[in-house]
């Protein structure tokens, strides 16, 4: 304090002097109180992109993934996409215990603690599946589903209606029929287990999921989105839902925890 006074021998007045001495003590205090440390921006969790049946095959070229994954990308998650094994035709039980390792790896490489799942058709039900039996409810923060038949599809009973080899002899189609046994299990008493939150999306053009409110959890913790409903004039069918615009303009609020709007404009 001594340099202080010194330097405030300039001051003609008691008053003054004692102005300035009390000045100088801020600034001495100022000097020594540590600055806080801004924090570091939260890293969003990183996205697990789960495939449909057969889109990494040529007979669907039309669903190319690296749109979702690059526009996740851009907006700063850090994005992966996982394809069915077996082009996702055998038992969806099976399929899931494939995946929940593939989780691990990416919680894992990116030292976050949970992650994000975004499941196109048959996908969201492989997410879902894994949430409920295989301990995915702790590694889980928010689940998207693109079109997925959480209570089946007509267009499976018509396949078991008409002999078509029970189904095809796939397993994934016969638990893909409405009111099967594997869809009792998932679904139960609460379609929305866990502390997730679920966001899903349909189109009522949707030619796939047979009808398409049945790409709807039930539950009343879900959120559930017509597109058509938000932008009536909009044309996006089953396969198109993980390449368009608009969809992903709801994908984001879905990932950043905001209520659902829709960008009708969007490409």
């Amino acid at each position: 304090m001594a340099k202080h006074s010194r330097s405030c021998d300039r001051w003609s007045t008691q008053k003054g002097r004692k102005r300035c001495i009390f000045v100088g003590a801020l600034g001495l205090l100022a000097g020594l109180t540590p600055i806080p440390a801004t924090a570091a921006p939260t890293r969003p969790d990183p996205v697990i992109l789960i495939e449909g049946t057969g889109s990494s095959e040529p007979v669907v070229p039309a669903v190319d993934y690296n749109v979702l994954i690059e526009r996740l990308e851009a907006d700063g998650y850090q994005a992966f996409v996982w394809p069915l094994p077996g082009r996702g035709l055998g038992d969806i039980r099976e399929t899931s215990a494939a995946f929940a390792p593939f989780v691990d790896q990416v919680l894992a490489q990116t030292g976050a603690h949970r992650v994000d799942l975004i499941g196109h058709s048959q996908g969201g039900l492989v997410g879902r599946w894994y949430i409920k039996f295989l301990g995915g409810a702790t590694k889980v923060d928010s689940f998207v589903g693109l079109a997925t038949p959480h209570y089946g599809t007509k267009l499976a009973n018509l396949a078991m209606l008409y002999g078509l080899a029970d189904c095809l002899d796939y397993p994934f189609c016969q638990q893909a029929t409405t009111g099967s046994d594997f869809l009792g299990d998932l679904n139960g008493d609460d379609d929305t287990y866990g502390q997730v939150e679920y966001t899903n999306f349909a189109t009522r053009l949707d030619t796939i999921v047979i009808p398409y409110t049945n790409s709807f959890q039930r539950s009343p913790g879900a959120v559930n989105v017509t597109i058509q409903d938000r932008c009536p004039l909009h044309v996006v069918e089953h396969l198109g839902l993980a390449l368009d615009g608009t969809t992903y303009s709801g994908i984001q609020d879905a990932l950043a925890h905001r209520a659902v709007t829709l960008n009708c404009l969007a490409v």
